[in-house]
């Protein structure tokens, strides 16, 4: 089951989406493992602060790859095929405000496909 969520980035209401199949498109596009990378992210992020930013370029990039497979995967019509016409359409915007709402969107995916693989496991047990 997918959860979509809409979040404003730069002022502009961005529907993005979590799924089995965004670790997937994620490796697909970019050839590298989202889960990897989420979790670099977010220590990277927790180590860091808003006001003096010490995210290296790769953190950055990782943030702004998972970002775009989210928001393709929840709307593939109208977000362009490549990541830097996708960022063309913000100003600017905060990792430390957006990234926290992207990792709880990937949360409530994780936590759901855990509770479903539980209640197989009761409904299967002998």
């Amino acid at each position: 089951m997918a959860i979509k969520k809409t979040i404003t980035v730069d002022g502009i209401e961005v529907p993005f989406k979590a799924s089995a199949a965004v670790p997937r498109l994620y490796r697909i596009k970019f050839r590298r493992d989202i889960y990897k990378d989420f979790a670099a992210l977010q220590t990277s992020v927790q180590e860091g602060d808003e006001e003096g930013s010490t995210l290296d370029i790769e953190s950055l990039e990782v943030f702004e790859n998972i970002a775009y497979i989210m928001a393709k995967h929840a709307d593939p019509e109208n977000v362009p095929d490549n990541p830097d016409e996708w960022l063309e359409a913000f100003n600017t915007f905060s990792i430390y405000e957006v990234l926290p709402q992207l990792i709880e969107l990937w949360g409530l995916n994780v936590e759901t496909h855990a509770e479903s693989k539980k209640n197989i496991e009761k409904l299967t047990a002998r």
